[in-house]
């Protein structure tokens, strides 16, 4: 592989993270237009729930099967089509108020997440060894980063602007990204050889339907339907798992994935994504409660977004620093240190729910501890998978995280609707709901440290240079 300029790394770094940090806030956007779009679509609350739940699917499903694609056919070839869904589905949503339309949408915006894993396996390929880390770290945040900054960008256009104006915002960056890739970006060298796992795509598709349908409507859906589609969930994992385990081409290499390094990295990864979703869903909701609940601010939707500002700014200054304990200490110590800062912010939020300078500083703290981790867990996968399977084993990581925050979205809304107050005829939940969230999504973060200390220690030599692709891997030449 030849050696960039120095320059040419920054550019590149620049260009993917600018592309991950729109993706994530595709993501977000929409929060804040959930408690109106009932009205302006004149459909039912159940129905507009679509619009995150179409796009949790579509990120779940899409980003493993991407990042597989963009080990076998080009990650840059890959990254540009999920660009492309990004932008279509963005196209979409702001030229139409029609629910059908928008949820299409949203599920083209959804498959746009596997921007990330690709890019991250790109930054490996193409940086030179003492810029893997901080870059990887980087670009790891900018899940966090965009969603940080999205839920408050998109109060405010909701507030002072057009709705539809957000998603063309989306539209005109994401064709900026497409551009940026295209001039800077190269196509990476490093190829997996075989053919794509249809069947394994399909069964894994198959499953994670099955699973997030269950999770995020389980409050409204019958319990019969929910009870079928979890058995179908568990009935789908040995018939898949006995299937990739003989196939030449897995689509998920189980093998590299029962490795101690990886299984606890993603159980990891998933109850980190639980602690983080819980905290932006509590604030947002928290500080707009009304008064006569005895603890409630009464803030508008611009000050709720607002709250999770500082969060986003934390996070944006501790990837480096992440990147530099990872370093000089290890991704895994990193992991556990960034876990423990996320409970820590919890156990903050638990006894300052009744003001917004005690709930901005606890919020901040979680923020804080899931950039440091978001920054380390991509060093720990590439520390355990061979080079040639980089984008698929950090989809897969991706993927965890995004089943955390489903899984998180569906007990905190349970929490929320289970443990109410009344005062004449309004309803609202109560302040020991939000404590109960809080209570739970500390223990994630505890339970994710302890499982990362499981993860075995090793003597830490550059990521670039670990590589450990097999010997069907092919390359091609390398062009800039």
């Amino acid at each position: 592989m030849s050696v960039r300029p120095a320059a040419r790394p920054r550019l590149i770094l620049a260009a993917l993270a600018s592309c991950g940090v729109l993706v994530s806030v595709s993501q977000t956007i929409v929060v804040p237009l959930l408690p109106v779009l009932p009205g302006i679509t004149h459909s039912p609350v159940s129905d507009v729930s679509w619009l995150i739940t179409v796009t949790l699917l579509t990120g779940a499903v899409f980003t493993p099967l991407l990042g597989r694609a963009g080990d076998m056919y080009g990650k840059r070839r890959v990254l540009l089509i999920a660009l492309g869904s990004m932008v279509i589905g963005s196209l979409l949503c702001a030229s139409s108020s029609d629910l059908t339309v928008l949820i299409v949408g949203r599920a083209f915006q959804g498959a746009a997440v596997a921007v990330v894993p690709l890019g991250i396996s790109i930054l490996r390929d193409e940086l030179p060894p003492s810029r893997v880390i901080p870059s990887i770290a980087l670009m790891s945040s900018t899940l966090g980063v965009g969603a940080a900054f999205g839920i408050p960008a998109a109060t405010l256009v909701v507030q002072y602007s057009n709705w539809h104006t957000m998603f063309w915002i989306c539209v005109g960056i994401g064709l900026f990204d497409v551009l940026l890739v295209l001039l800077i970006v190269p196509e990476s060298a490093v190829r997996t050889s075989g053919r794509f796992d249809v069947p394994g795509a399909l069964g894994l598709s198959a499953f994670l339907v099955c699973l997030l349908l269950a999770v995020s409507k389980s409050s409204t859906w019958s319990t019969t339907t929910i009870v079928a589609l979890y058995a179908v969930a568990v009935l789908l994992v040995p018939l898949w798992g006995t299937f990739e385990l003989r196939t030449r081409s897995p689509l998920v290499d189980l093998r590299v994935s029962a490795r101690p390094a990886v299984l606890f990295t993603n159980l990891g990864a998933l109850l980190i994504g639980f602690s983080f979703y819980a905290n932006s869903l509590s604030t947002a909701q928290l500080v707009q409660e009304p008064r006569w609940t005895g603890y409630g601010l009464g803030a508008s939707i611009v000050v709720s977004g607002l709250c999770l500002l500082p969060g986003g700014v934390a996070m944006v200054l501790l990837s480096p620093v992440s990147a530099r304990i990872s370093s000089a200490r290890g991704p895994r110590f990193t992991l556990i240190v960034a876990s423990i800062l996320m409970a820590a912010g919890y156990v903050v939020r638990f006894f300052t729910s009744s003001n917004i300078p005690g709930i901005v500083i606890g919020a901040t703290v979680v923020s804080a501890g899931t950039a440091v981790a978001y920054s380390a867990l991509p060093a720990l996968i590439m520390h355990a998978v061979p080079v040639t399977e980089t984008a698929a084993a950090n989809g897969l990581n991706t993927l965890m995280r995004t089943i955390g925050s489903a899984i998180c979205s569906t007990i905190v809304a349970t929490v929320l609707a289970s443990v109410t107050i009344a005062k004449d005829g309004q309803i609202a939940p109560a302040l020991s709901a939000y404590l109960i969230v809080f209570v739970i999504a500390g223990v994630a973060a505890v339970v994710a440290a302890g499982l990362v200390t499981l993860i075995p220690a090793r003597r830490q030599t550059p990521v670039h240079l670990e590589s450990t692709a097999s010997p069907t891997a092919s390359t091609t030449a390398s062009t800039t």
